[in-house]
């Protein structure tokens, strides 16, 4: 008697790992692309610190930590359109509805690869970016760590966005009128963390909201952009 044939179908490790060194070799391909968001941060630094005609002051005790995190929320949104959109177009995300793994789990291993090649590269540039603004070195720290707990609530949330306008030829400008709302919370406790613990108050309560933020997130976020997909494909 013959052996049962084993199963064929790839683990959760499989599938995500593939998925993901596929999108980190397009990203490397394009590496001028993934420049962009940096350098729109630079810019949005730039002209804050013009804007407020560059008063030493002014910037480093009401102004870096607020500009810093809207520079990097807004070039968050630059990829944001394109997440699921080349899948669709070409045909592959038709093929992860069908896929027999979870379209929740790709749906995630894509959203952590547009938050590694995204927002690393900006938290990568976030020091420089405090030098701008003449951010104190001992906020640097705790700005640091707002953003490594809000920029995957980000990426999670605007790929919510991105699922539910990927059926849409032209949806640039509604994915940002559809996210910026949703990240408001994120944006006004990460930067108001900084200001809080620069004003000696404690900021121990806004970092534990926004783990909280990025523990609901990553558990409900993936589910919803998942069911849109399938909406958008059905």
């Amino acid at each position: 008697m013959s052996a049962a044939p084993a199963d064929s179908s790839p683990s959760l490790l499989q599938a995500g790992r593939a998925l993901l060194l596929r999108d980190l070799r397009l990203v490397w391909r394009r590496r001028g692309d993934a420049l962009q968001p940096a350098l729109f941060a630079l810019l949005v630094v730039v002209m804050f610190a013009l804007a407020l005609g560059g008063g030493r002051q002014v910037l480093r005790d009401f102004v870096a930590p607020y500009a810093i995190w809207v520079a990097v929320l807004l070039a968050g949104l630059l990829s944001l359109d394109s997440l699921f959109r080349g899948d669709a177009e070409d045909g592959s995300l038709e093929q992860w509805v069908l896929a027999p793994v979870p379209l929740a789990w790709l749906v995630a291993v894509r959203t952590f690869g547009h938050w590694l090649t995204t927002a690393v590269p900006l938290l990568l540039v976030v020091p420089a970016l405090g030098e701008f603004l003449y951010l104190p070195h001992a906020q640097l720290p705790l700005l640091m760590l707002t953003l490594l707990l809000g920029t995957p609530v980000l990426s999670l949330l605007g790929a919510v966005v991105a699922a539910l306008t990927v059926g849409l030829k032209r949806s640039g400008i509604l994915v940002a009128l559809l996210a910026l709302p949703l990240y408001v919370p994120v944006l006004v406790f990460g930067a108001g963390s900084v200001a809080a613990a620069a004003q000696g108050l404690d900021a121990s309560g806004s970092l534990l909201l926004m783990a909280a933020m990025l523990v609901a997130s990553a558990a409900l976020a993936p589910l919803a952009a998942a069911a849109a997909i399938r909406i958008a494909q059905g």
